[in-house]
């Protein structure tokens, strides 16, 4: 399966560029802490050697031995995964869940640092990211040129063209997220085509299109919210780099349009997925922007500046995203964050480990409704936008999947297909 050859090769793969990269700042630690750098360096990457070797020679998933505040969930999680194992022995990496594996490797590969001060705040994957951001520069250009000369005549757009400009932005932050170095193992994945020429070819490749629900959605609640109460649409976002870009852009549009009156972003508290937005990455995107020497570019980095200066940007991030549990569960396990969504109008979940956790990640029929696989979980109206990377796909006609299948076996691991898949809260 996908799942096998993620474990087996793609896993120890990003391992191994992380050990590079500690290896490579070697001289940086030294110059930043001295002799204690080099040795929390050397901890660091000891740590993350037996880890590799745990992961390849299949040996049990141990509990977190860390003090970190997340480590006590962490293996009472890995005890209920003990005992779905019918006493079969302890839970090995190739005997386990993949969803829960790949994210006990990066909460370990966050334990390797935070374990290590003076360099426990190190970001393994910053680079990565930045040279995502980088590398999709003319992208980003033309995505910030044309939403400045969009907001010129917002005003004058009636209904319909409003719709038209919403679903194309919606679009881009969808085939945005197939800027993922998870995926590519941290290969270069960045945006080098534009990202609004080949939207009309793309049409075909969204496997379920909900833009329409999502639309009646803001347009509802607009008409229903007095001037007292505010419209707001949270996004939880995924990567880093242009994705992230895309998603600002989704979120300025909203409010320059008034389909919204407040944005709430949701990203990761520790490095995580190796391209996945913290706030660091937050900050970092918008500043790089907001110095950058080009006219669009830079006028999109003070606007957004701004935004998060007067409270109508909020971001957040929340230790659950980072635990290994179905969305179903949040209710239970961080009844905070549950009761802040459920404050929203809209959730914009972004990108393929969202989906999966909505989905619980498991082997559906492909015609099993969406609903029915969020097992309870509708804190408000929700929408994924997700380009298919890993087995898990609901919500299809009768046959579409299987379609796909005969001719492409692939299908679902490239990237190549997306949905924008809505379910409004019961």
């Amino acid at each position: 399966s996908f799942a096998y050859f993620t474990i087996k090769d793609r896993l120890p793969q990003i391992l191994t560029r992380v050990i590079d990269t500690l290896h490579r700042h070697k001289n940086e630690f030294f110059e930043e802490h001295g002799e204690k750098g080099v040795e929390a360096e050397k901890r660091a990457i000891s740590f993350l050697s037996k880890l590799r070797n745990e992961l390849q020679t299949d040996k049990p998933v141990t509990p977190l031995e860390d003090e970190l505040p997340d480590a006590a969930l962490w293996n009472q999680y890995l005890d209920y995964q003990r005992n779905l194992s019918n006493g079969n022995g302890e839970p090995s990496w190739f005997q386990s869940p993949w969803l829960f594996v790949e994210c006990y490797m990066y909460r370990r590969i966050h334990a390797a640092l935070a374990q290590n001060p003076p360099i426990d705040n190190f970001d393994v994957f910053k680079e990565g990211k930045a040279q995502n951001f980088f590398e999709s520069q003319e992208a980003v250009i033309t995505l910030c040129t044309y939403f400045q000369e969009l907001l010129k005549n917002i005003k004058d757009l009636d209904e319909k063209q409003l719709q038209e400009e919403l679903f194309k932005l919606l679009q881009v932050s969808l085939w945005g997220n197939k800027c993922d170095l998870s995926f590519s193992s941290g290969e270069d994945s960045s945006q080098k085509s534009s990202p609004l020429q080949s939207l009309e070819n793309m049409i075909p490749y969204i496997l379920v299109n909900d833009m329409e629900k999502l639309w009646s959605t803001l347009v509802n609640a607009k008409k229903r919210n007095t001037e007292k109460s505010n419209v707001r649409v949270d996004i939880i976002l995924d990567n880093a780099g242009f994705e992230l870009l895309s998603d600002l852009v989704l979120a300025d549009f909203l409010l320059s349009s008034k389909l919204a009156d407040e944005v709430h972003f949701h990203g990761k508290s520790i490095p995580w997925y190796v391209s996945d937005t913290t706030k660091h990455d937050f900050n970092w995107t918008i500043k790089q922007l907001q110095s950058a020497n080009h006219m669009w570019m830079s006028r999109c980095g003070i606007n957004w500046e701004g935004n998060l200066k007067k409270g109508v940007w909020v971001y957040h991030d929340h230790m659950f995203w980072t635990l290994p549990h179905d969305f179903s569960s949040m209710a239970e396990v961080a009844p905070d964050l549950y009761a802040d969504l459920q404050k929203s109008n809209l959730l914009l979940f972004k990108g393929d480990l969202n989906y999966r956790k909505l989905t619980g990640d498991r082997k559906w029929e492909y015609s099993v409704p969406f609903h029915q696989a969020l097992n309870k979980f509708h804190p408000a109206p929700l929408c994924s936008l997700r380009t298919l990377k890993s087995d898990t796909q609901v919500g299809l006609k009768p046959g579409q999947g299987e379609q796909i299948q005969a001719s492409e076996p692939e299908w679902m691991v490239t990237g190549k297909y997306g949905v924008v898949q809505f379910n409004a809260a019961l």
